[in-house]
């Protein structure tokens, strides 16, 4: 089984993830990608708040500087910081120490490339390969590398954030960090640009990282809206590792990714920057979402789920946008990667600037309904049986052309999710249901609880 999935490798910390692969991963790690640059050019390692972040960084830098190459370790950081201090300090490559959105126990690594890019495929393989390789270099005296701490270089990410930004006076804004990575830099970032700014989970506590609050779960900050004015507030929600945002409008209603997509894209189009008239998404992107899009003219290309994917589809097609449904934006003219307080700028300052509101912006994107169901297991190859096979087939034919079915496992838990979307919400979730329903007993079949 690959250890490198859609987003690195993740497991609960000190059980799956343990600091002696942690140890490895950083040798292997380093050891492919350092022959790609010359001289010491050194390796930024960011964290967000999980407590088993200390521990894990501790780990990969003892195996990097291990192979002889510095580190710059750089504290308490969005993963898009990392990737931006990655290519303004002109690092051979980034390391990132997250789960994002994945429950507490879980932690996870995954690289950036001098440029600022996640490592492709190929590239995670061949540091897969050398994960227990018994002879990868062992420098001694002054060969061997230097850890330092650094955490002042986050102002390149600050200045980057900045530089992005409107003036957000008037503005209300109520940030909910999650107690994650983005606690300190999105307040700062929104007050500097002249928003009002109320705090929520804005904490360094990994203890609660994604507990019940930020992208994962949107209650708190619905319910903290409630107390203000409402007129001109805005709530913004970040997930632990801040790539994500998610939105509450005005009026209280939830704005996802696929909303934001629509609200840049048409932007972007009317500043004749829409490259090709087309922005990438996924295949759980909103139908809604896709014939707002074609009613202002732009096509949606849709990638497998994944931000990896979207990234992939957008520099192979000169795409300059894309995003998940999840709050994952990407915009490559501001960074390499889903940037959730970047997000954030760029749509408050979208807001500020039409001088409409938030929920005016993306009003024309009617959600269909859609159902999302999770069956907790690690044996993918139930999907490949004939009971679900045929309870799949069976659902979207019930579907018709009205509806879509979507089954696939998570890239980052050991999950697989079942999407269904039409125009019936009783039937959808009927047919979703039916679906987990027979996996569950494919899956007990197969001897897993």
């Amino acid at each position: 089984m690959r250890l490198f999935g859609t987003d690195g490798v993740r497991g609960v910390a000190n059980a799956d993830l343990t600091p002696e692969l942690a140890f490895r991963v950083g040798r292997a790690g380093a050891s492919v990608l350092a022959p790609r640059s010359d001289g010491r050019k050194p390796i930024i390692v960011g964290r967000d708040t999980r407590l088993s972040g200390t521990m894990l960084e501790a780990a990969i830098v003892a195996g990097i500087t291990s192979v002889g190459r510095d580190v710059l370790a750089i504290g308490v950081v969005p993963t898009p910081g990392v990737a931006c201090v990655t290519v303004r300090e002109g690092a051979v490559a980034g390391v990132m120490i997250s789960a994002s959105h994945n429950p507490i126990a879980d932690n996870g690594i995954k690289f950036f490339g001098s440029d600022g890019f996640k490592l492709p495929d190929a590239l995670e393989d061949e540091v897969e390969a050398l994960i227990d390789a018994p002879d990868l270099p062992r420098p001694t005296g002054p060969d061997v590398g230097i850890a330092r701490v650094a955490q002042n270089l986050v102002r390149h990410y600050y200045r980057q954030l900045q530089e992005s930004g409107a003036n957000l006076t008037g503005l209300h804004v109520v940030v909910d960090a999650a107690f994650g990575a983005a606690y300190a830099i999105a307040p700062y970032v929104l007050r500097k640009l002249g928003a009002t700014v109320t705090e929520l989970h804005c904490e360094d506590d990994g203890a609660r990282i994604n507990v019940e609050c930020g992208a994962t779960d949107l209650r708190a900050l619905r319910a903290k809206m409630k107390e203000t004015d409402g007129k001109r507030t805005i709530g913004v929600a970040f997930d632990g590792d801040a790539d994500r945002a998610l939105f509450v409008d005005e009026v209280g209603e939830v704005v996802t990714g696929d909303h934001v997509l629509f609200a840049l894209a048409c932007r972007l189009q009317a500043e004749g920057e829409l490259l090709g008239q087309s922005v990438v998404g996924t295949v759980m992107t909103n139908i809604g979402a896709q014939r707002a899009l074609e009613r202002h003219g732009i096509r949606l290309l849709r990638a497998p789920v994944g931000d990896r994917y979207v990234l992939e589809m957008m520099r192979s097609g000169g795409h300059v946008l894309g995003g998940e449904q999840s709050g994952h934006v990407i915009d490559l003219r501001r960074n390499t990667t889903g940037d959730g307080p970047m997000t954030a700028v760029v749509l408050l300052s979208l807001v500020a600037e039409s001088g409409s509101t938030l929920h005016e912006l993306v009003r024309e994107v009617v959600v269909a309904p859609q159902v999302l169901l999770n069956v907790a297991t690690r044996r993918r190859e139930a999907l490949a049986t004939a009971a679900v096979a045929e309870a799949i087939a069976s659902g979207e034919a019930s579907l018709g052309g009205s509806g879509r079915l979507l089954i696939r496992p998570s890239g980052t838990e050991p999950l697989i999710r079942i999407m269904a979307e039409g125009e019936d919400l009783h039937q959808i979730q009927t047919v979703a249901a039916e679906v987990a329903r027979v996996l569950r007993e494919e899956i007990e079949r197969l001897g897993e609880t």
